[in-house]
This record gives C-alpha cells, sequence and structure tokens, in this order.
C-alpha cells in the first residue's frame, strides 16, 4: 500500500486533483482502512480533507527528500480528519494538577547508569500497539503502558492491562472517559480500587461504558507513582534505562505528527508548552549522529513505524516529551 502511495503521490505531481490516479488511489485507501461513510454530503467532505492531506504528503516529502526534513509523513487512518477533528476528539489528557505525591530526584536518577541506547521492546516490557480510535483515552494507553512494563519486570511475564478498565471506572478520582483524563489519577484509581484487569479480560471497546472491573482479571497493580523533574531530559533518560517505560505527555497539535511515517520527528515549532496528548516512552538511542526517544502511540500499527515515533532527544525538551514524565512503583 505504501509504495503504491509512493507511485501515485509522484504521478500527482502532474495531474489534475480529480484524475483516475487519485481516485484509485482514494479507494484504495478506504478499502485499506475499512472507511464508509453515512451519506454523500460526507463523502465529499471527506474525500476534500483527505485531498488536501494528500498535498501536504506530496509536498513535505519532496522538499525531505532535498534535505529540508528529518522525517516523512503518509497517508494513514486518520488522513480523512481535519487537524482540529484529531486534536479535539483523540487527544485529551487533562493538564495534570497539583498533588503532593513525592517526586523522583534528579540527583539519585542521573546517578544511574544510563547507557546510549535503550528499546525495551527487545526485553519483553512492551505489549502491542493498540488504536484508541476516536476516543480521548490516550491517558489511560499511557499509563497502563508504563505499569505494564513494571509488573513485567517484576514477573518475567509481560500481560496487557486494560484501558476500557480505567475508562469504565475511574470516573471518581477525575477522568473523563473518552472525554480525556490523567496519567496520575488513572494511578491513583488502581491504588484504591487495588489492581487493574487484564486486556484480554475486559477489551477495549472505543467508548466509556459501565464499570465492570472484577478481580478474577486483576493482572496489575501499583502501590505509587513518582513524577520526574519538569523538563529534564537528562533525568528522564536515566529513568528509561534504570526504570523501564515511563508514561510523558507531549505536544501532538501539528498535522505532521498526525501524518507521520518515519523518520527522525524534529520540527521546531512543536512547542513544549502546549502538551495534549499521552503516550509511552520505551527507550532512546542515536542515529546517524541525532539522538532520538523512542515513543509508543496508541494510534494502531498503520501509523508512524509501526505504531512508533522517533522523536528528537535534546532539543530543549522538543513537543514536552520531559514536561510531565511519570512512572508507577508497585
Amino acid at each position: 500500500m505504501y509504495m503504491l502511495c509512493v507511485m501515485v503521490l509522484l504521478h500527482c505531481l502532474t495531474c489534475g486533483r480529480t484524475s483516475s490516479a487519485v481516485n484509485k488511489l482514494w479507494q484504495e485507501w478506504k478499502i485499506a482502512h475499512g472507511k464508509s461513510y453515512n451519506n454523500q454530503k460526507e463523502v465529499f467532505f471527506r474525500r476534500a480533507v483527505w485531498e488536501r492531506n494528500l498535498r501536504s504528503v506530496i509536498q513535505h516529502n519532496q522538499e525531505a527528500s532535498a534535505g529540508k526534513h528529518s522525517f516523512t509523513v503518509g497517508l494513514n487512518h486518520l488522513s480523512d480528519l481535519t487537524t482540529e477533528e484529531i486534536n479535539e476528539g483523540m487527544n485529551r489528557l487533562r493538564p495534570e494538577e497539583p498533588h503532593s505525591v513525592t517526586n523522583a530526584s534528579s540527583e539519585e536518577m542521573r546517578s544511574w547508569s544510563t547507557p546510549g541506547r535503550v528499546d525495551w521492546r527487545e526485553r519483553g516490557l512492551v505489549s502491542p500497539v493498540q488504536n484508541q480510535g476516536q476516543c480521548g483515552s490516550c491517558w489511560a494507553f499511557s499509563s497502563l503502558g508504563a505499569l505494564e512494563g513494571q509488573v513485567a519486570k517484576r514477573t518475567g511475564v509481560l500481560v496487557p492491562l486494560s484501558p476500557q478498565n480505567l475508562l469504565d471506572c475511574s470516573g471518581h478520582e477525575g477522568n473523563l472517559g473518552c472525554r480525556g483524563g490523567y496519567i496520575t489519577k488513572s494511578y491513583s484509581y488502581i491504588i484504591r480500587n487495588g489492581g487493574v484487569d487484564s486486556e484480554s479480560f475486559y477489551p477495549y471497546e472505543h467508548k466509556a461504558g459501565i464499570c465492570r472491573y472484577s478481580v478474577k482479571g486483576k493482572a496489575g497493580s501499583c502501590s505509587s507513582f513518582r513524577l520526574l523533574p519538569q523538563g529534564d531530559e537528562k533525568t528522564l533518560q536515566a529513568a528509561v534505562a534504570s526504570v523501564g517505560p515511563v508514561a510523558v505527555a507531549i505536544n501532538a497539535k501539528l498535522p505532521s505528527f498526525h501524518l507521520y511515517r518515519g523518520g527522525l520527528y524534529n520540527v521546531p515549532n512543536c512547542n513544549s508548552k502546549l502538551i495534549n496528548h499521552a503516550v509511552l516512552v520505551v527507550g532512546y538511542g542515536t542515529s546517524g549522529g541525532q539522538d532520538f526517544w523512542l515513543v509508543k502511540n496508541s494510534w494502531g500499527t498503520t501509523w508512524g513505524e509501526k505504531g512508533f515515533i522517533r522523536l528528537a532527544r535534546n532539543q530543549k525538551n522538543l513537543c514536552g516529551i520531559a514536561s510531565f514524565a511519570v512512572y508507577p512503583t508497585l
């Protein structure tokens, strides 16, 4: 599908917007992503949005070929959505409120060993990428990703945990289901509840519902959580190296993030203060002399590098990667 996209995009540089090549790509893209629409008015609107994104992909990748960008973009399952729809419907991490939890010490963590490269996928601490769909549940996927890593590190068994459990049951802590939530309040719920169910026992439904937690499905728990110093990438690196995957908050507002295909995501205008999305740092490294964070998203495997993104590291807290980082303790 991707190679076909590339070929058609190149062809489209010399063709009209209603060419048979574009029509064919539109039909194949809809089939590939299971897209269907309610009426002709919606078809026209979605096609227009999709074509606008198609033109953005062509322009960006031309510039990337000329060395102006360190990453490529491409059509994915989000390409018929506007930037506003993605940010309002999916990027619903809530701004964290002050709380009394013990913060992690930067001095302590910086004394820990920090190898040049870490990838916790290779150690069995990262569960498969899921797709949150049109639900602002990123906070649930991010917080549970960090907890999955800690449980697997202790037990040697990786068990995907249930975001649906958090969507349905953590409202008393202040989370709002698909309308958004907090990483720390996810942990507060798990602590108060005494655990969280597995994904297999309590599967994801892309919408909030009635709480159905059962101790029979319990697969993880934590006793506390620790916040890392705000904006400190060196401490985040030490934590990822020594602790495991860490839940973080980032700015995912830009269209280039929504359409990210692969490479080192380094966008100077990705403001570190405009945080709206929760993801999981599962490692870091250096490629071609450029430091990067290895980040797991919850937008499915057709987004990015099979659901992951390499985000520039040591670039003045790009996209706010270290502005709010937290991990649970068992």
